[in-house]
Parts: structure tokens; sequence; C-alpha cells
């Protein structure tokens, strides 16, 4: 007779205990501890990958050249370092509604398209509602093909019997295996279920992508051994209501983990931005305002030119507002706080208001020096040159610090037909190699004076 026994698991990292506790000790999340059945035959039960694999000298073993799929998104390709390596595990994880299956869907097709065999699991839609989907996105391929199950045993089976080359799981969160006694979506589930699918994968040579929910914090649902277990881990993100949509990598064992790739979501499905400086300055206004500055950032080995706006205003209440979009909430107040002691300018009685435009999110320091112009310029009133582009990081003395691929963000600059481009001092040797006017400056004030005009003035 099989024992059964209970224990409390959290749900946000799998730290496992005896009984009800509110705050786990290992992640600090509240509330996240959820009972679950454990029987003995369960819990001795564990996933074996590689068995039997001799023992090897690392000057003796042979490498061979990794064979990459291409998914038809060159966006794509450069996050996954070059393409879909073969027999790899890809979790892709995003908010509801954000584009995870169409983008998959989309890459069946490509994947297919070379004759490659693709399996779709649709665990949490019918058939019908993939055909659907796929119509409108003119997907109908005959080496694809459609299983919804949410069984892992009548997986294992398809798998065997098609033996495809790539497989999607949408999503493992729906997927269970009947020998855990929890519900599917459970910590033990994911957990177990991905283990298994990722022993089939390097087996049997099976590239395979599997959708993953988040967390209403943005996290990956789930534990977190589930981000150690696949190979590659990507974000999608950006707001369903905008049509903007950025790929990142957090893991990835075949490539950098430092590019992105930028989608458009149109009616017909997601189509690759190759250049997001042209879309991203498009919709920038032909009247120049205050409060406006175009930087610099670099994302992996891609230059993103982005408009910063801000908007300082007189407020009535005691604690003025400081509200972000795009950037860290804590580095606008690192920025306001050097602005208030180096250069005199009081926000006490101001809310401030800092946007990134086109639903992008940068973190790189470089862009300090542009959000500071920014707020400085809104809350004098007055403009910054309109053929001027801003990169730099601000130190805590009101020191511009210098920063990485410099060369890069200029010729990037003078191919956008900038005339002006601010850089930290000493930053660059060779300025005469470039047709574009390279102002250097050391200290805040000195960028103030170098990029902000009176003749700009919106009146």
């Amino acid at each position: 007779m099989t024992n059964i026994k209970t224990k409390w698991i959290c749900q946000s990292c799998g730290y496992e205990t005896a009984k009800y506790i509110g705050k786990c000790p290992e992640c600090s999340a509240w509330a996240s501890f959820v009972e679950e059945n454990i029987s003995s035959d369960s819990s001795k039960k564990i996933t074996k990958i590689n068995d039997n694999v001799p023992i090897s000298k690392i000057s003796e073993i042979t490498f061979q050249q990794t064979y990459r799929m291409k998914t038809g998104f060159a966006e794509f390709d450069r996050v996954l370092g070059g393409g879909a390596v073969s027999g790899s595990v890809i979790l892709l994880a995003g908010d509801p509604g954000i584009g995870k299956s169409t983008l998959v869907l989309q890459t069946a097709q490509t994947i297919a398209s070379i004759g490659k065999k693709v399996l779709y699991i649709c665990a949490e839609e019918s058939a019908n509602q993939v055909k659907i989907r796929a119509e409108r996105l003119n997907v109908n391929s005959e080496y694809i093909y459609v299983y919804p199950q949410t069984d892992l045993e009548n997986i294992k089976e398809q798998i065997k019997q098609n033996s495809p080359d790539f497989l999607i799981i949408d999503s493992i969160q729906a997927i269970y295996d009947n020998s855990i006694t929890s519900s599917a979506g459970s910590v033990s589930q994911i957990r177990e279920c991905t283990n298994i699918l990722t022993d089939i994968a390097k087996k049997e040579n099976i590239t395979t992508i599997i959708i993953g929910h988040v967390t209403k914090d943005g996290n990956i649902a789930g534990p977190r051994v589930l981000e150690h277990i696949v190979d590659v881990v990507l974000s999608f993100e950006g707001d369903k209501y905008k049509t903007y949509r950025i790929l990142r990598g957090i893991k990835n064992r075949f490539g950098s983990t430092n590019e992105i790739g930028i989608f458009n979501m149109q009616e017909t499905g997601l189509c690759e931005i190759s250049n997001p400086n042209e879309i991203f300055l498009s919709e920038r206004s032909g009247i120049i305002t205050p409060g406006s500055t175009i930087i610099m950032a670099i994302e992996g080995s891609r230059v993103i030119t982005a408009e910063i706006q801000a908007l300082v205003g007189t407020t009535a209440y005691p604690a003025p507002r400081r509200v972000t979009n795009g950037i860290d909430y804590n580095r606008l107040l690192q920025i306001l706080a050097v602005i208030e002691k180096r250069i005199g300018l009081k926000f006490n009685t101001s809310d401030v208001y800092v946007n990134i435009t086109g639903g992008i999110e940068i973190d790189e320091p470089a862009a300090d020096l542009g959000i500071a112009m920014a707020i400085i310029t809104c809350f004098q009133d007055v403009c910054v040159k309109s053929d001027t582009i801003i990169t730099g990081e601000i130190g805590l003395s009101g020191e511009i610090r210098k920063i990485s691929n410099i060369e890069k963000r200029i010729i990037e600059a003078q191919k956008l037909g900038f005339k002006n481009i601010i850089v930290p001092k000493g930053n660059i040797s060779y300025k005469n190699n470039f047709n574009i006017n390279i102002i250097e400056v050391s200290r805040i004030t000195e960028a103030i004076t170098a990029c902000i005009t009176k003749g700009d003035k919106n009146l």
C-alpha cells in the first residue's frame, strides 16, 4: 500500500517544509506555500539524464560544430546566438496575450518549410483554436502536427511515434504527470515534467521550446530550478496595448545574454524590426519641446536610440511624486539628488515624471546624462538642440564618466543624421575620423552649456 504524505511547498522557489509558514525563508515570498500530497513511490522517483555515459578526459573529447536551426526571424536568431541549437531546450516566458504562441507558431512554419517535422503540443487550447490562429498567420504546412494533450505519458508516446525534429510545449504549467499526486502547475509537476521533457530532448536530439507563464511580479512562474534545467531562458516583454515587443535573453548556454530582438505585433502576426532606431525616432514630433532628449544605449551588440521625455510640475502635496516608465526608479532618485547638490535646482515642491517612448526599457548607466538633461530642460523651460544626441554616465560628484562602445554609438548617430553628440571627456581619442561634431564634457554643468539653446525654446 502506497504511503501518502503531505508537505508544504513554496510555489515561488520550491522550498519544502512540513508545516505552513507565512514567509518563505528561501525567497522571502509571503503566502506562497501550498500543501501537496507526496506518495512514497513518487518521492523516490528520480529523472535520469544521460545514463551510462563514460568518463572522458577533456583533451580527448572531440568537438563537433553545433547545428543551428534558423527560426525565420533574424531578431529571434540574434537572441539565440545564431539560431536554435539542435537538441536544446528553450524556455519562453511572457505575460498573457503578449504573443508567445504567435511567435512559436510562425517559427514552426519556417522550420517546417525546410522539411523538418514539428510537433505542437497545445495543452491550453483545442486543435480548432490553434487552426484559427494558424489561418490568421498563414501557417499551413503538412509537416506541422498539432496534438491537444495535457497528460505527459500520452505526450511521450506521440514523441516516440512521430520522432519530431522540433517540439513545442504550450504551456508547461498545463502539463501533468499521473505519478505525481499534486495538480498541474504545482512546483512538483513543473519540475518533474520539465526534467522528463529535457531528458527526451537530449536523448532524441529534439529542439524543444517550452512556453511558461509569469507571475504578477513579472517573474517566471514555477520553481527557480526550472530556469537551471533548460538551456535557454527568454523573456518576451512589452505592453499588450502597444504593438512593440522585445525578446530578451536571460540565460543562454550557446550565446550572449545581452542581445535583444524587437518585433511589431500586427494583424497578420509578428514582424521583426531590423532598424528600431528609425521606428522610434519617426514617432518624434517635429516641434522640439522642453524635457525631450535623444540618447543612445547598448543592448548586446545593438545600439538603441531612444527619446526620453521628462515632465516637472509644481505639486500642492507635501510629498512630491516620482514616476518612471522605462528606467529604474532608484536611478531617477540618484540623478535628482546629483542635480540638486551639484547644480542647485530644487525639486522638493515638484513632481517629476520620466518616460522612454516606444515602450522599451533601458537600464544602462550611459542614459544618465540624457535623463538629467531632459529633467533640467523641462524645469528651466528650455530645449536641447534638435540635432544633438547625448550619452554619458553621471557620477555622484557631478562628473561625467566614461562609457563602453563609444565608437559604435558615434557611428550610429552619424548614420541617423545628427550633427552633434555629447560624450564623456577622454572617452575617444580619434575624433577626426567621424563626420559629426563630438563635444566632450567632464561635468554636468558643461553638458548643460553644450546642449541647451535659448533659440529652440517653445514659446
